[in-house]
């Protein structure tokens, strides 16, 4: 399936964050970009490496109107005990999504039943909830936070200016495409 253009279920969910439980629904999404970060599983080997990247950039997802959500089949209270255990994860200021019942996995199609573990999905959601890009990747490939946070910003450029495109490797203040025929065969 592609889920390009495909808007967020209804759902309602815990989260850990800051120490504490909160329940996160449909409407907490919306309003702002989202970055829906699926991994496998708490206390494992990759994932504290991925959400402590994610952590070290997290000001500047903030400071591009996106609010990261990681999400694993765990329940809160493993996120709350993996978050006072691991140096890593203990640097994590975003919320920790539990989605024991796979409900946002199953929606997102990166559930491996077999295993009860999501995929390494990213996906980028615009403040209406509909997904303008993802990645999906095999359980031993980690992801980096750099690159997820270039997709965001060049996501939200193209949100905003709809008749320009973002060329390979575009950073804010870099160049465009504006895609016509004076353009064919030029690049």
């Amino acid at each position: 399936m592609n889920f390009i253009g495909s808007e967020l279920p209804d759902f309602t969910v815990n989260a850990f964050q800051n120490g504490e439980v909160k329940a996160l629904s449909t409407a907490d999404l919306l309003g702002h970009w989202s970055v829906l970060f699926f991994y496998p599983a708490d206390f494992s080997f990759v994932c504290p490496t991925e959400l402590g990247d994610l952590a070290a950039h997290y000001s500047e997802f903030k400071q591009s109107n996106a609010e990261i959500y990681s999400i694993s089949e765990d329940t809160e209270f493993v996120h709350q005990a993996w978050h006072e255990q691991s140096q890593e994860v203990g640097q994590v200021a975003y919320p920790m999504i539990a989605d024991p019942a796979g409900i946002l996995a199953r929606h997102y199609e990166v559930l491996d039943t077999d295993a009860g573990q999501a995929y390494r999905g990213v996906f980028i959601l615009d403040p209406a909830g509909k997904v303008r890009s993802y990645t999906i990747n095999d359980m031993g490939i980690g992801r980096n936070a750099t690159e997820i946070l270039r997709t965001l910003t060049a996501a939200q450029f193209v949100a905003e200016h709809g008749d320009r495109v973002c060329p390979a490797n575009w950073h804010p203040g870099e160049q465009t495409l504006k895609p016509g025929t004076d353009l064919v065969g030029k690049i």
